[in-house]
């Protein structure tokens, strides 16, 4: 595991939560809240360094649904990255993700502002627990995992501890990978000797997710494995073909009860498209899903509220499109369809299934449904469906002919007509290229991850798929996606050393082009 922050320092007098009788990080601190006794003012005031607060804390970092955390983490760069939004604020046109030149503070957020979110809670949680490693402690490291997954898959290496010494040093890419899923391996083994069964249930008061189900959050850790075991399937193939059976052997996420889905109010999505009204449904999957009539649009975007009679009710617009008025913007193109209370989406069943499609594709070993693609890409589908009760997948699942729409934009929008880029249909074919058959896959896997941009953006990095329309205005750049966001322009001044060898880490210039090191295509090897 990654040996970053561990502490021995003991903490005493602390206000701390003994769960359920279980053997846990707050043993012998049951004093501090007997029955009957009185907390102290000071007591009352270190209520916020308990485990349980601190667990809290991490999921709320890792999964940020605060809007400020969700639009600046999220919004700006997945879902617009992703090409499932883009943006309405005039004000951004010069200056954003998309266009691939966004503002220096845009840019470090990330890393400044919600990496040491997650990171002191993980110090505080490994404090607290002084040496055990319990159920708590496995749960943290399962948060953490998720949280710097993110991070280096953002800007590539990335500082997560794990070089002896120097807390502040870069580690590669792929040692990140080889450290997250060791961490994730060791909380599986810890849990594996304390969660007894489907009915097993502990921290419920503090678990936003599954209720305290730790049943669940071992599917979450074995699914997190399989993405990443997918991931990096072009770049070193043994090792993920190993960690890709593992995870679906042990059990990652089928259903959509399990999927991974947490509560906030107000939903980050809600604030930045509906009440903000900064993000807008874009074009590109706007165009997949009418030319495949999906019934999956209606429940992802809202009606424009205005377009004329006759005239397609969704509309996305361009990314890159150059906004002349973000008042005029607004009602011309598609909000999410997310009310206040609707759960954030981080990690779904439908995800997996399509995950196992393309293991099987691959060459891997008992992935379900007979090792069948096919099969196996069709039930990825279906699930999706029925997670968002779009009806019965059957019609769609069998489309041989609907493509890509071309694009028309809003009357009196600001973007620019597109003819479509994509001629790939639905209906699952055996008798075709592995390019057609990696195209049509990654296509329905792109569409069924909405609203998850992070990971939207990763399979359009990694694979090339779905094609999608040239950015609406002309950047610096040749490619029409971002490969990463550059390093935190502080860490010019604060951390020069550790930047320039991160540098030399990615193999190219610190810019928006400079590819992920689990950017090679498996099947082209």
């Amino acid at each position: 595991m990654i040996k970053k922050y561990i502490s021995k320092v003991a903490l005493l007098g602390v206000t701390v939560v003994n769960l359920f009788g279980m053997a846990s990080c707050t043993a012998g601190f049951e004093e501090a809240n007997r029955p009957g006794s009185s907390a102290s003012a000071e007591e009352l005031g270190r209520d916020n360094y308990t485990i349980g607060s601190f667990l809290v804390q991490m999921q709320n970092a890792v999964f940020p649904e605060q809007e400020n955390d969700f639009q600046m983490d999220y919004d700006l760069i997945g879902n617009y990255l992703a090409r499932y939004m883009t943006y309405t604020q005039n004000g951004w046109n010069g200056a954003n993700f998309v266009t691939m030149n966004a503002p220096v503070n845009w840019v470090r957020y990330p890393f400044k502002s919600l990496t040491p979110k997650f990171t002191s809670a993980f110090n505080d949680i490994v404090r607290l627990c002084n040496g055990k490693k319990d159920l708590n402690y496995a749960w943290a490291l399962i948060l953490r995992a998720h949280g710097y997954l993110t991070m280096t898959d953002m800007y590539g290496p990335f500082p997560i501890g794990a070089v002896e010494g120097d807390e502040n040093a870069y580690s590669s890419q792929k040692d990140i990978y080889t450290h997250l899923i060791a961490d994730l391996d060791e909380a599986l083994a810890i849990l594996k000797t304390s969660v007894n069964g489907e009915s097993f249930t502990a921290n419920q008061n503090y678990d936003k997710v599954y209720g305290g189900k730790f049943a669940k959050w071992m599917r979450f850790a074995n699914s997190l494995k399989l993405r990443m075991a997918i991931r990096m399937s072009g770049v070193d193939p043994a090792t993920a073909k190993k960690v890709g059976e593992e995870a679906v052997a042990a059990g990652v996420i089928e259903d959509n009860d399990d999927n991974l889905a947490i509560s906030y109010t107000p939903h980050g999505l809600y604030k930045t498209s509906v009440e903000w009204g900064d993000s807008r449904a874009c074009a590109d999957i706007e165009s997949f899903m009418n030319g495949y009539e999906d019934p999956r649009i209606g429940k992802y975007f809202k009606e424009a509220a205005e377009h004329p009679s006759g005239f397609r009710p969704i509309i996305g617009c361009r990314a890159g499109a150059k906004i002349g008025n973000k008042s005029v913007a607004v009602p011309l193109y598609s909000a999410a369809n997310v009310a206040n209370a609707t759960k954030g989406i981080w990690l779904t069943a439908a995800e997996m299934w399509f995950c196992r499609a393309e293991g099987a594709l691959i060459g891997w070993q008992n992935m379900g449904e007979g090792n069948s693609v096919g099969s196996l890409y069709n039930k990825a589908i279906a699930t999706s469906f029925k997670q968002w009760e779009a009806g019965d997948a059957t019609s769609y699942i069998n489309n041989s002919w609907s493509i890509q729409a071309d694009y028309t934009d809003a009357q009196g929008g600001f973007g620019h007509y597109a003819p479509h880029v994509s001629n790939i249909t639905v209906k699952w074919e055996d008798n075709v290229s592995i390019e057609q058959k990696m195209e049509r896959l990654i296509t329905q896997k792109w569409i069924a991850l909405f609203p998850c941009g992070q990971e939207g953006w990763s399979e359009l990095r990694r694979t090339g798929y779905p094609e999608v329309f040239a950015v609406d205005q002309t950047t610096a750049y040749s490619v029409k996606v971002p490969n990463r966001i550059p390093f935190a322009d502080t860490e010019k001044t604060e951390n020069a050393t550790n930047l320039e060898k991160a540098r030399q880490m990615l193999g190219g210039p610190d810019n928006y082009v400079t590819p992920m090191w689990w950017q090679k295509k498996w099947w082209q090897n």
